[in-house]
């Protein structure tokens, strides 16, 4: 059984980031009265007990939670935001199997660098940055801190995890906000490889924000992806969230439908259920059937910790999941129990 070991995590990590540290720190303190700065540092750490209930770790088919009856570090992260003036830069670092399945083309230290990147603002209108950053596309995120379901849905498992290149961020006016890039291929920090992808997100809001949707892209050769992303609020107690997508590689399609219904009775408890039917029956990313996945969690907030205890359920359209009998069965389950503690 593998144990959760703090005693593991890479040495390099903590002098990266202190190194890191240390420069936002003497940047910040270099600068005149007269120029707006600001230095924000943000922690987290996770872990979590995952137990399926054929007790076989070959029926989780998404990211970050492949493992079965033992306790596992997510991943533990530092990341530090600091804005002088017109310019702004982010470096955000981790340790821990989250981070190195989302690095997964990386090796070495460059495998725990989650972003780093720097913008520029000129004015309120448009914003160039450069580096490295976590995508646009989908609705879940990277920080299980961002999400309420702490499992990944098909959708993000499948798609784009990170991109490098140059972003332009353009206030179209009202509600309205659109971005355009160029970026290295999906995934990839550095690349050999000629084709490079344009990436693009057109958004926009009601009012009163009480409606938001996110119209993203991807492409570049043999590769497309487009995505939707709707939040809605329906009072202060319950919301819908949407996300639909599908992606063509090498002509070949999967899909991705996924909604979250999320109810707070109060600040301290929440429930979501997350929906999703993902369709990959011509086999583009390999796993070859079609699966309606329903996972249900809770989030209970202990002060500066959240407790996600969560059920999750996989029926597939053929048997790729395996039974305790080690025989293929077209439905899979497991129960996750979470912790994830932020400031």
């Amino acid at each position: 059984m593998n144990k959760l070991n703090f005693n593991t995590m890479p040495k390099s990590f903590f002098l990266v980031a202190l190194f890191f540290v240390s420069i936002f720190s003497n940047a910040q303190s270099d600068t005149t009265k007269s120029s707006k700065s600001s230095t924000t540092y943000t922690f987290y750490i996770d872990g979590y007990y995952k137990s399926d209930f054929a007790n076989k770790i070959e029926n989780n088919k998404t990211s970050f939670t492949n493992s079965n009856k033992s306790l596992q570090l997510g991943m533990a992260s530092l990341k530090v935001d600091q804005v002088i003036g017109k310019f702004a830069g982010t470096l955000d670092l981790g340790v821990g199997k989250r981070v190195e399945e989302f690095s997964y083309n990386d090796k070495g230290l460059a495998q725990n660098v989650k972003q780093a990147y720097i913008s520029f603002a000129p004015n309120s209108v448009i914003k160039f940055t450069a580096g490295k950053w976590a995508t646009h596309i989908g609705y879940e995120l990277l920080d299980a801190y961002s999400n309420r379901n702490y499992s990944m849905s098909y959708g993000f498992s499948y798609g784009p995890f990170f991109h490098t290149g140059i972003k332009a961020d353009i206030a179209l006016g009202g509600k309205w906000a659109m971005m355009i890039g160029i970026a290295q291929p999906t995934d990839f920090v550095s690349s050999n490889s000629k084709d490079k992808i344009l990436i693009a997100q057109l958004s926009t809001a009601t009012k009163d924000d009480k409606l938001k949707a996110y119209l993203n892209y991807q492409g570049g050769k043999d590769k497309s992806q487009i995505d939707l992303v709707l939040n809605g609020v329906v009072n202060s107690q319950f919301a819908i969230n949407y996300d639909g997508t599908i992606a063509n590689i090498a002509g070949s399609n999967w899909t991705s439908n996924a909604f979250y219904f999320n109810y707070d009775p109060n600040a301290k408890f929440g429930f979501t259920l997350r929906s999703e039917y993902f369709n990959d029956s011509k086999s583009a990313v390999g796993v070859g059937t079609s699966i309606f996945q329903n996972t249900v969690s809770a989030n209970i907030h202990l002060s500066k910790f959240t407790i996600i205890p969560e059920l999750r359920f996989d029926n597939a359209k053929d048997k790729v999941f395996i039974n305790n009998s080690n025989a293929l069965t077209a439905g899979a389950g497991n129960f996750i129990l979470a912790a994830v503690y932020k400031f």
